[in-house]
């Protein structure tokens, strides 16, 4: 058991946990009669609002402008219902070992070296994550100028449907106690509130592990409100300039499955808009691709300026994530996060654990090991250039992880998040299809605070794995060194590694880094929209989804990024009832105001012998129409 080369099978599977953390699914019953295939779609179609990605924004945004306008909602992905490898637990990892065109998840590796993955399906990030739910604190709220009571009622509209308590099992409840006992406190129990100390947060699987989506939140829509429209990716938007102070927001261009266009409208009303909710990579690429954005760089690409933009895609930031895997004696349950430690140091500790990530599968034929994102198939063996990329190559990869013992892949995960980051970093334009990845750099730890967080992230996690508390997961023999280096030498990215990983806390950040899937950034406040999310210089068009956030908020954005559609699409019907409420008391005065006009005017104005107004014959006030044709 303690052999060298049991280490370094071990070492080889672990990385199976760590690419693997933060997805799981659940299921849920496709009853929306509003959901469609975009080969359904009419070629020309007219609506109040157009939103531009059905994720977890996108959603609650449509749910609630659909109970007043007509809506159309584009998703470029699938339905999250009724797929097995996202409703059922036990094929956890499929959907991210599914590399086809239709897979849910769309896999990417940004320029520093650290693969990632972005949602491809209705619902977005919720249909993938880890399920943690957890509200943003006061001072974000604070900063971010929202309504506080708007969005406490718009955080309990989500939770009603997509929150709830976890069972809080042996790895969790280890976790738990650690954070306790070396000092993470106060103790705030079960809250969703982002509180300092140890907490047990929410999560988004009910007590029966079903996963629940931003995508459930559509139940709220008014069906006769509502179109959605499923494997529609947007080309770009459409404006007008002729007649209008600035650019205006008219219109979309999307492509059904059988790549066909199709063109859709926002109805001639002051009160119409587009709405983009395509996440931090989309939505940036989006405006790119519809002539918003740096001069120079769409100019390359050959694509007509609308604005000159140097701010769309700049500000790109990915929270870091550096884990130690802890493997465990004993097996453990599989748990995705539920415990948090908020420090006051600016990092956030968590726990993850599994026995099940090489679990068999049984095909027609035969059983086979599903190894999820580390599969060499589809893992870090695909980043390879292509010449190394031999079949004969992929053979012994995919052996060597068919011998790996069971043993391997029992244990779990002490991880920790850097709030913020401070880190910046940018996205362009690889190609002009909106089904491409753009190219992103996060610059991780290029600020010096990033990585003094992240060193004291893993100096806590040493103590959690050290504390009594969790004695019973961890073999006594192994001391922290010898799991930092079976950390560092597995291959959880593209960055070269160091032998003094283990020695220098600094280097073991930089060589272990991962992401936690909260990437933010892109379209700014203040910098690409302004407060309420319209897109500067542009009328008819905003920007709502987390691509619009400086800081992750708190420690899960998924529930504030719903929050944000909720509360958006209030305000924004808010102020469409006001605008009609105006102009319909404007149309009163008016018809008021020509009426007293003529009242005056008609006393004013001699009349002749008949009772009409020189000027015209319009009877006076009183003036029997019969008099009137009498007198002739």
């Amino acid at each position: 058991m303690g052999s060298s080369r049991w280490w370094r099978k071990m070492a080889a599977g672990l990385s199976a946990l760590l690419l693997c953390l933060g997805y799981c699914f659940g299921r849920g019953d496709n009853g929306f009669p509003f959901i469609h295939q975009s080969t359904n779609a009419p070629m020309v179609s007219y609506y109040d609002y157009i939103i531009v990605g059905g994720g977890t924004a996108g959603c609650p945004l449509a749910a609630t402008l659909s109970q007043t306008s007509t809506v159309l909602l584009l998703e470029r992905g699938g339905s999250p219902f009724r797929n097995p490898n996202i409703t059922h637990l036990s094929r956890f990892g499929a959907a991210l070992s599914d590399m086809s065109p239709k897979s849910p998840s769309q896999r990417f590796v940004s320029e520093d070296g650290v693969i990632n993955a972005r949602a491809r399906v209705l619902g977005g990030g919720t249909s993938l994550n880890a399920g943690f739910y957890t509200r943003a604190g006061s001072p974000y709220i604070a900063k971010a100028g929202w309504d506080t009571k708007l969005v406490n009622e718009s955080y309990r509209w989500v939770e009603k449907a997509v929150a709830f308590q976890p069972p809080l099992r042996q790895w969790q409840s280890a976790v738990r106690n650690s954070l306790l006992e070396i000092g993470i406190r106060p103790y705030n129990g079960y809250t969703l509130d982002h509180m300092y100390g140890t907490k047990v947060g929410g999560t988004i699987f009910d007590r029966y592990g079903r996963r629940h989506t931003s995508a459930h939140l559509l139940r709220y829509a008014n069906p006769a409100g509502l179109t959605v429209f499923l494997r529609a990716p947007v080309q770009k938007i459409l404006f007008t300039t002729e007649g209008k102070p600035k650019p205006t927001a008219d219109g979309v261009i999307f492509t059904d499955s059988n790549g066909l266009n199709h063109w859709a409208y926002l109805r001639r009303s002051p009160n119409s808009e587009i709405i983009v909710c395509s996440g931090a990579l989309g939505s940036p690429q989006l405006l790119m691709l519809s002539g918003l954005g740096p001069k120079k760089h769409l100019q390359a690409h050959n694509i007509s300026v609308i604005l000159d933009q140097p701010l769309v895609g700049q500000g790109m930031s990915d929270n870091p994530m550096n884990a130690v895997f802890v493997p465990s004696p004993r097996p453990v349950e599989v748990s995705l996060i539920q415990v948090v430690g908020i420090t006051h140091n600016g990092s956030y500790i968590e726990g993850a654990s599994g026995e099940n990530f090489g679990t068999e599968r049984r095909g027609s034929t035969q059983s086979t090991r599903d190894f999820g994102m580390f599969s060499p198939k589809i893992g870090q063996f695909s980043t390879l250039p292509p010449k190394q990329r031999t079949q004969k190559a992929l053979d012994r990869a995919i052996q060597a992880m068919r011998l790996l013992p069971r043993s391997a892949f029992v244990g779990g995960f002490i991880l920790e998040k850097i709030m913020g980051p401070l880190s910046r970093g940018h996205l362009q334009l690889r190609t002009k299809n909106p089904n491409d990845n753009p190219s992103v750099t996060f610059n991780y730890f290029k600020d010096r605070g990033d990585l003094e967080r992240c060193v004291q992230g893993i100096k806590i996690i040493e103590r959690v794995i050290e504390s009594r508390s969790f004695s019973r997961f961890r073999y006594n023999y192994l001391p922290i060194s010898s799991l930092l280096n079976m950390t560092a030498n597995a291959p959880v990215n593209l960055l070269p590694k160091h032998a003094n990983a283990s020695r220098s806390l600094e280097q073991f950040c930089r060589d272990t880094v991962m992401t936690i899937w909260h990437y933010h950034g892109g379209c700014h406040v203040g910098k690409v929209v302004d407060r309420d999310y319209k897109v500067l210089g542009i009328d008819a068009l905003r920007v709502i989804d987390g691509s619009t956030f400086d800081y992750s908020p708190g420690t899960n954005p998924q529930a504030t990024v719903m929050m944000l559609g909720r509360y958006m699409g209030v305000k924004m019907l808010r102020e469409r009832a006001s605008r009609e409420w105006l102009s319909k008391r404007s149309n009163d005065q008016q018809r008021r105001y020509s009426f007293g006009t003529f009242a005056r005017s008609e006393r004013r104005t001699p009349r002749n012998s008949q009772g009409f107004h020189r000027r015209g014959r319009v009877p006076r006030r009183g003036a029997h129409i019969e008099d009137n044709l009498g007198a002739h």
